[in-house]
């Protein structure tokens, strides 16, 4: 993985609640790989996460949702955690900054309860994924395929159920990002039901 993403900007899209290993596992895989990773958040200063049951450490806010540029970025990382992801579905500037990585076809990394917020940006439709099992209703119902697997690779979304995927989730993620936008996404018609 050394210097794969040598030169190349990752967005972390979280906010309080997030799971705390989902966020800084990622983190630190896009920097072993030469990556910069920026934590972008809803609010200046500092975000506090969810470790399995109860509360977890706080990483420092680099780029406010109001401030972030998604034609900065070269891919997306979309922790879980429950509250994070419901938080930011229901923030309409997070909802278009993640819309707009779907529809450039930007590399998209979401793990756990993540992809909640990518159904509220349209970028379920017709993908096959996975994600936290109390999902699958909820991704189905928006047009996606889910499945039960480690991780997922989907034409640069890359998808994984929890925590304990994130050594797979990590190695994909690194893949993708360093492979690039898929412009082929952007063309692609929605799967026939």
């Amino acid at each position: 993985m050394p210097e794969k993403l040598t030169g190349k900007r990752f967005a972390i899209l979280a906010t309080n609640g997030f799971e705390q290993s989902e966020l800084e596992e990622p983190r630190k895989a896009i920097q072993e790989a030469g990556g910069h990773a920026e934590v972008v958040s809803l609010h200046q200063g500092q975000i506090r996460g969810w470790q399995h049951t109860d509360w977890g450490n706080s990483v420092p806010v680099d780029v406010t949702i109001e401030k972030a540029d998604s034609d900065h970025y070269d891919g997306l990382v979309l922790p879980g955690g429950v509250i994070n992801p419901d938080k930011l579905r229901m923030d309409p500037e997070a909802v278009e900054f993640v819309r707009a990585f779907v529809q450039a076809g930007k590399p998209i990394a979401a793990i756990c309860h993540g992809p909640w917020t990518l159904i509220n940006a349209g970028g379920v439709r017709g993908r096959k994924l996975t994600s936290w099992p109390s999902l699958q209703a909820d991704l189905e119902n928006a047009g996606g395929h889910w499945v039960d697997q480690q991780v997922v690779v989907d034409q640069g979304l890359v998808t994984s159920r929890k925590p304990d995927d994130l050594p797979a989730f990590n190695r994909k993620m690194i893949e993708e990002f360093a492979e690039g936008a898929h412009a082929r996404r952007n063309a692609r018609a929605p799967a026939a039901e």
